[in-house]
């Protein structure tokens, strides 16, 4: 089950946000899509299958959705909540082109702050909209650019390697004890860390570690837009040495720190 809620309708954009209290791991049946767009998670995650290949959705892993395709989906980890970005097909011309896109797409630090301040301050209208639109189809092109590819291999072996990279994120994403470190996280799945280490980057385009701290960041990000203030707290329960160093990391992904991200969230809702 589904609850939409609009943010805001522009001419040839709109935003919504998506609620889903789905809860299984079967595939659906297939949803043609009626709009092209883009998907970012805010909260949970689940799994998306279009055009032939199966993807992992969540807070550092967007989609395109392109007007007359099917989807279908799976809710292995209970319900989810998305930002749909519907783009007007022109608009969407104009700004990605007629180059070929990948379905999945990167969504870095700074495109999920965009995110978030834009569904906290609906006020702000087209300018965050706008602002929004931007960084994701940077994401998106930034996607397109990877060159990303593995040698060639047997379906079986590219199938096993891709679990194995799904199997880390997971763990990553559930908090897993075992996911702190590569060694930890390898023994726990069976795995060489240098074949882990190996087999993420090919899978994703980014290391172990980059990926976890991404995700650290977005829970920061959650809880400070939630109204948190104490940073030494933060630092410590996402699993940061302190909060010198929830504080490196953020700049290092957002180029901003804890303290200022605080304070705009703080002035959208003043």
């Amino acid at each position: 089950m589904r609850r939409y809620t609009s943010v805001l309708s522009e001419s040839e954009y709109s935003v919504r946000v998506v609620a889903c209290s789905d809860d299984h791991r079967r595939w659906s049946a297939a949803e043609p899509a009626d709009s092209f767009g883009l998907v970012l998670p805010r909260r949970g995650r689940f799994r998306m299958a279009s055009a032939g290949s199966e993807q992992d959705v969540d807070v550092t892993q967007g989609y395109v959705q392109i007007g007359g395709r099917e989807h279908r989906f799976a809710h292995p980890a209970g319900g989810d909540v998305c930002t749909f970005v519907s783009i007007g097909a022109a608009l969407w011309r104009e700004v990605v082109g007629d180059r070929p896109v990948p379905t999945a797409v990167r969504v870095d630090g700074v495109t999920e702050l965009a995110h978030r301040l834009l569904l906290r301050a609906a006020r702000d209208g087209s300018d965050s909209a706008e602002r929004l639109v931007g960084a994701v189809v940077a994401a998106v092109r930034t996607s397109s650019s990877d060159g990303r590819g593995s040698p060639a291999r047997t379906v079986a072996a590219r199938a096993s390697r891709a679990r194995l990279a799904a199997r880390a994120r997971e763990a990553v994403l559930e908090g897993d004890s075992a996911s702190h470190d590569l060694v930890s996280l390898a023994r726990a799945l069976g795995a060489s860390p240098a074949h882990l280490s190996r087999v993420f980057r090919e899978q994703t385009g980014g290391g172990l570690t980059g990926f976890r701290n991404r995700v650290r960041v977005s829970r920061a990000l959650a809880r400070l837009e939630a109204g948190e203030v104490d940073l030494a707290a933060i630092a410590g329960e996402l699993g940061f040495a302190d909060q010198a160093h929830l504080t490196r990391t953020f700049r290092a992904t957002l180029g901003t720190t804890p303290a200022r991200v605080r304070g705009e969230f703080d002035r959208r809702v003043a």
